[in-house]
C-alpha cells in the first residue's frame, strides 16, 4: 500500500510539474503575441504617419532657383553657410541636378543659426549678389566657408568681378535684411529647427542621401504621371 501511495504522489507531482510547465509555455507565447501585436499597430502608426505628413506650401517669391522653371520636383533647402552639414550637403543637391535635370529644380533659402556668427552676413552677402550672380556667390561662400570674415567676404566679390561699393551697399540695405528676415521665417513656419533641412515638394526628407532623394524624387513624378 505504501508504494502504491508513493506512486501516486509522485505521478501527482509529475502532472503538477507538467501542467506548470505548460502554463509558463502558454503565459510566454500570450506575451510575445502582445509584443508582436502592439509593434504591428506601432509600425502601422508610423507608416500613417509618415503618410498624413502634411506637405509645407513654401513661397519662392524672390527665391533663387536652379534648373527647370517648369520641373515637376521642387527641392527647397534651408541652409547655414556656416553649416559644415550644409557644406556636405551641397555636394548631395549637385548629384540630385545632375541625375535630373530635367525634372528637378532647387530653391535656396537662408536660414542661418545663432551660433554661428559668420552665418547671417555670409547670408546677406549671398542675397546681395543681385548683379546676376547669386550662384557664383553660393558656390564660393560654401567653398571657403572656413573664413567668411568680412575682407574674405570681400574678396569673394571682387574675383566675382562684382561692383563691390553696390554689393556691401546691398549687403547692408533695408531690403536684404527683409529678406532674410522672410526666408528665416518661412523656414520656421514649415517647422524647420535646424540645417540642412530639406523638402522635396513640399514634404520633408527624412533621408539626406543620393538613395533617399532618388526615392522621393520618383515617388513624386509617379504621382504626377499618374
Amino acid at each position: 500500500m505504501v508504494t502504491l501511495r508513493l506512486a501516486g504522489t509522485r505521478r501527482h507531482r509529475l502532472v503538477a510539474q507538467r501542467s506548470r510547465a505548460l502554463c509558463a509555455t502558454l503565459a510566454r507565447r500570450s506575451f510575445f503575441a502582445s509584443v508582436l501585436a502592439v509593434t504591428a499597430v506601432a509600425c502601422v502608426q508610423t507608416r500613417q504617419a509618415v503618410a498624413a505628413e502634411p506637405v509645407r506650401q513654401i513661397p519662392l517669391t524672390e527665391t533663387s532657383i536652379r534648373g527647370p522653371q517648369n520641373a515637376p520636383v521642387t527641392i527647397v533647402e534651408f541652409s547655414d553657410f556656416q553649416c559644415p552639414y550644409c557644406g556636405q550637403a551641397k555636394g548631395l543637391v549637385d548629384q540630385v541636378l545632375a541625375a535630373y535635370p530635367k525634372d528637378v529644380r532647387f530653391a535656396y533659402k537662408n536660414f542661418p543659426l545663432p551660433m554661428h556668427p559668420n552665418a547671417d552676413p555670409a547670408a546677406r552677402a549671398a542675397l546681395a549678389g543681385k548683379q546676376g550672380k547669386f550662384w557664383e556667390m553660393h558656390d564660393a561662400i560654401f567653398q571657403q566657408a572656413g573664413d567668411l570674415s568680412p575682407s574674405a567676404i570681400r574678396a569673394i566679390a571682387e574675383r566675382l568681378r562684382l561692383n563691390v561699393a553696390t554689393f556691401e551697399a546691398d549687403m547692408e540695405s533695408p531690403a536684404v535684411k527683409e529678406q532674410l528676415d522672410v526666408e528665416v521665417r518661412q523656414g520656421k513656419v514649415a517647422g524647420v529647427r535646424g540645417t540642412p533641412t530639406f523638402f522635396i515638394n513640399g514634404r520633408v526628407a527624412q533621408t539626406r542621401s543620393l538613395a533617399g532623394f532618388k526615392a522621393m524624387i520618383e515617388e513624386e513624378l509617379k504621382n504626377k504621371s499618374g
